[in-house]
């Protein structure tokens, strides 16, 4: 079996594949300060509540936006999986060719999503991923990545406002009942849900443009669940697209490591 972890700024997913079947996946809160142990344990535990040891898993693949835990996850892998893991980055097989200034400033995340989405919707397609920030990704009809955009998250700006404006609270992030506050909550929550619906259809505007008529859009994290069906392009939402594309990666990686033997 594959273990896929995809450690984000706020959350850290894990997910646990049987060829090419997500057997299982696990959410948790990322924690710059957790010890190897720590996260050994708390996988061996989540693998059991799925009736899975640990001598089930035979591969490892990490894509990590948060550089000092990488050192942590390796140990850990080798501590209580023994195995070494491969960590999307530099050097590994993507079978996507990457048309970035610096491909080693793209996010791991962002070019297995961008794979994960060519590989079942084709191309051109952009890629939505609501999380910490909001990142679009656009990949070409020949499959390449040629780039994308990075906007502020919801949650980063319902931070800012509590943060920059004395008078106004932290508010939950949720759709709100009009558009047309009736309160501060009211008013916030209208601003930060619709403002990234706004921003979300303004910057797919743009690259469609660009990408062609028949250009494809998929949505994929936290809150594309909500967000997605609100936008004019009401975008499939692949829950699962980032540990997809860990998967895919993981398996032409393996591939390109044989044939080079």
């Amino acid at each position: 079996m594959l273990l896929v972890i995809d450690v984000g700024n706020t959350n850290t997913v894990f997910g646990i594949y049987a060829d090419q079947s997500l057997r299982g996946h696990w959410r948790i809160s990322t924690n710059r300060a957790q010890t190897v142990d720590e996260y050994g344990l708390l996988i061996r535990n989540l693998l059991a509540l799925d009736g899975l040891e640990s001598g089930v898993v035979k591969h490892v693949m990490i894509a990590s936006v948060v550089p000092p835990l990488n050192g942590v996850l390796e140990e850990m892998v080798r501590k209580y999986f023994h195995l070494a893991p491969v960590f999307l980055g530099p050097g590994t097989r993507t079978g996507m060719p990457i048309h970035y200034d610096n491909p080693q400033e793209v996010g791991a995340d962002r070019i297995a999503n961008s794979v994960a989405a060519f590989e079942k919707y084709g191309g051109p397609c952009i890629i939505v991923d609501f999380g910490t920030a909001i990142t679009f990704d656009a990949v070409s009809a020949r499959g390449e990545y040629l780039g994308g955009v990075i906007a502020p998250g919801i949650g980063i700006a319902a931070e800012a406002l509590f943060q920059r404006a004395a008078r106004l609270p932290r508010v939950e992030i949720r759709e709100p009942e009009t558009v047309i506050g009736t309160n501060t909550v009211g008013s916030m929550q209208s601003g930060l849900f619709y403002g990234a619906i706004g921003l979300v259809d303004g910057i797919l505007d743009r690259l469609c443009a660009i990408l062609g008529k028949g250009t494809r859009v998929i949505a994929t994290g936290g809150q594309a669940s909500w967000v997605a069906p609100v936008s004019k392009y009401k975008p499939p939402v692949e829950g699962s697209l980032t540990l997809e594309g860990l998967r895919i990666i993981h398996e032409r990686h393996l591939k390109g490591a044989r044939r080079k033997a």
